[in-house]
């Protein structure tokens, strides 16, 4: 660092390095707020689309539970609206389980499908694979139930993926395959309380 004799040449030096680097100081400082503001704007903006997608959320849930499919299309439009939201997925599972209901089970597997390749929430993803799996066996389609059923490793499931795999045996007349897997079940700490009887139904 160079030592100055004078206040007079530390100010004069001063005035030198603002005439060099002035301009990107003012630069720096212009952007930094500029960025600081705009960062503000983009969370405010977040926020507030954040929770006009809750509202209409609960207004398409509130119109299912009135209308069942018939609000179909008033719920695909908020979901095609809102695919960058994960309210869009969560509307996808409320059409699918009234499409179940009503037995349009093609129309619900689509809705699940398209729920599951776009949810980023991990606690949701096994939700909807595992409705997929149910929807497949309930449509006799075996080796597509049980590989959806692999798709889901959090152990959380674990007895309810057990007890399905037993049910999707039945349909497949494996006796065998479906004791031990509801066996399996009943180990699990999300066991159901059907569990018994299904095994004594096997028992029989």
């Amino acid at each position: 660092m160079e030592l100055y004799d004078s206040e007079e040449q530390q100010v004069e030096a001063i005035k030198d390095w603002w005439q060099e680097n002035g301009k990107a100081v003012v630069l720096g400082v212009v952007v930094g707020l500029g960025g600081l503001f705009g960062w503000r704007f983009y969370q405010d903006s977040a926020i507030q689309a954040q929770e006009a997608a809750s509202e209409q959320y609960t207004s398409v849930v509130e119109a299912i539970a009135a209308q069942g499919v018939e609000a179909g299309a008033e719920v695909q439009s908020f979901i095609d609206t809102s695919k960058a939201t994960e309210y869009s997925v969560l509307a996808a599972l409320q059409l699918a389980k009234a499409q179940v209901e009503a037995g349009e089970l093609d129309q619900a597997l689509t809705q699940l499908q398209w729920a599951q390749a776009n949810t980023k929430d991990a606690a949701v993803s096994p939700l909807v694979t595992y409705r997929i799996a149910r929807i497949m066996a309930e449509q006799e389609n075996i080796d597509g139930a049980r590989a959806e059923l692999d798709k889901i490793t959090d152990e959380a499931w674990a007895g309810r993926v057990a007890e399905l795999r037993g049910d999707i045996a039945i349909k497949a007349g494996e006796r065998d395959v479906a004791y031990s897997a509801y066996t399996e079940a009943q180990q699990a700490q999300d066991a159901s309380q059907a569990l018994q009887i299904k095994l004594d139904d096997l028992a029989k």
